[in-house]
């Protein structure tokens, strides 16, 4: 075996452990559906949503208990906002005494609730980790991402967690800021970077936004085609040039019956293209390659380095998300050995598979249900994570033997639209082909 297969092979063995562990090593736990604001963004505006409002309760969280000495994290979110939970500091101080020193107990939140008295007792109760939600530093343009929300709440909320870190004397509480990547905002990262990092924000996640719908889907400013497809158009498309040639007219030349010597060479290199794809087993959508927006993907690319610059220059531990689809897929959450759960106790393996929801990510309208493997209130954490059909679930998860439903010309397919999920195209019953999670361009706190 050579040294890189050997690098792998022990890279799989470490992925095998995490996800095939007698316990989860890390838990998402929706503490509440709730929330104070009405972010258009969020899933609960989809209209294909029916997540419905409560809380997580005491009684659900001692069923977790036998799980917490295993933890290296707990992230007290989901969909609603955490600080609404009246019992959100008892969860955290629990946890606490439980889990290992090493583990890190965090939420995310979009901050209008914390108070002086909040953060202290937050981090009194041994909070490690919180990222606050924000899209924008101009209010107006704050308030249209963040309906009901306003920047200077952000502000408020980092001065108050700061003071309660020195109070409290917990240096090593770890302040962030979630940015939602769209056409509306993408310009701001820069700054709104710049001022999370002087406001003691040690890290930043910047995510792509998810269209929910037709409606919101141009505000998306990731690529709907894969990094390695990007690459070989882009390629092609140089050589094309060279030779004077612009590939971009195909769709109007190829069904012509008597072509010109320059719509017979625009052919000829597609096919060319394709072939080579082919050959190194790279899905082409020509469709969606031939329809990109190269200078809003350029733009997109030069914000990007212009965050890097920002990260650098200030310190900030700066999380990015890939600006087209990785063709080499990665399911971190289920890798990782993670377990979700909602407000209601339904234990689910992934963002995902958490919630339904309808979305327009790739193009096409999608119905996304829920994957539920137990519920809390009939067995306990450890029990429904080391049921057969989690198990199983896990293991089929990390062969990833299911299509790429994003990459996939024929998409929508029956496969993926019908209304109860069988199989897919690959007769395998795990119905990830058209998650994006695994692509990179989404991100949360993990």
């Amino acid at each position: 075996m050579n040294s890189e297969n050997s690098i792998n092979a022990v890279r799989d063995s470490n992925v095998h452990k995490a996800a095939l562990a007698a316990h989860p090593a890390k838990l998402f736990v929706e503490s509440t559906t709730r929330c104070n604001l009405n972010c258009f963004m969020c899933v609960k505006q989809n209209r294909g949503s029916d997540v419905s409002e409560g809380d997580f309760s005491p009684e659900l969280f001692s069923r977790l208990e036998t799980a917490l000495p295993h933890l290296e994290a707990l992230v007290l979110n989901g969909v609603g906002e955490p600080l609404l939970n009246p019992h959100l500091e008892s969860f955290i101080q629990r946890s606490r005494k439980l889990m290992p020193a090493s583990g890190w107990i965090g939420f995310q939140s979009n901050g209008v609730l914390m108070t002086n008295l909040r953060a202290i007792s937050l981090v009194d109760a041994g909070l490690d980790k919180i990222c606050l939600s924000v899209d924008a530093i101009a209010p107006e343009q704050f308030r249209l991402l963040r309906e009901g929300g306003e920047v200077e709440s952000v502000d408020r909320a980092l001065s108050s967690l700061n003071r309660a870190k020195k109070q409290c004397d917990r240096p090593d509480v770890e302040l962030g800021v979630e940015f939602v990547a769209m056409r509306n905002n993408i310009r701001e990262l820069p700054a709104t970077l710049e001022w999370a990092a002087n406001r003691g924000a040690s890290f930043a996640i910047v995510t792509h936004v998810l269209p929910y719908d037709e409606q919101h889907a141009h505000q998306a400013v990731f690529c709907n085609v894969t990094d390695q497809a990007l690459s070989l158009y882009h390629s092609w498309r140089g050589k094309a040039a060279l030779a004077g040639v612009d590939i971009q007219r195909y769709s109007a030349v190829r069904w012509k019956y008597s072509r010109t010597a320059e719509e017979q060479a625009i052919v000829d290199i597609i096919e060319a293209m394709k072939s080579e794809a082919e050959q190194q087993g790279i899905m082409l959508d020509l469709k969606k390659l031939l329809a990109l927006e190269h200078d809003r993907l350029d733009e997109t690319i030069a914000i990007f380095e212009a965050a890097k610059e920002v990260a650098v220059k200030t310190g900030l531990d700066l999380r990015l998300p890939e600006v087209a689809l990785k063709e080499q897929r990665k399911c971190s959450f289920v890798e990782e050995g993670s377990a979700f759960i909602s407000w209601n106790g339904d234990v689910s393996p992934c963002y995902f598979l958490w919630h339904r929801y309808e979305c327009f990510a790739s193009g096409w309208t999608q119905t996304v249900k829920p994957k539920v493997f137990g519920n809390l209130a009939q067995r306990d954490m450890l029990e429904i994570w080391n049921n057969p059909e989690f198990s199983s679930f896990r293991k089929d998860v990390l062969a990833y033997d299911y299509p790429s439903c994003a990459s996939c010309g024929l998409a929508p397919c029956d496969y993926v639209q019908n209304d109860g999920f069988e199989q897919d195209c690959h007769i395998g019953s795990v119905p990830c082909g058209a998650c994006l999670w695994c692509t990179g361009v989404f991100q949360c706190l993990r």
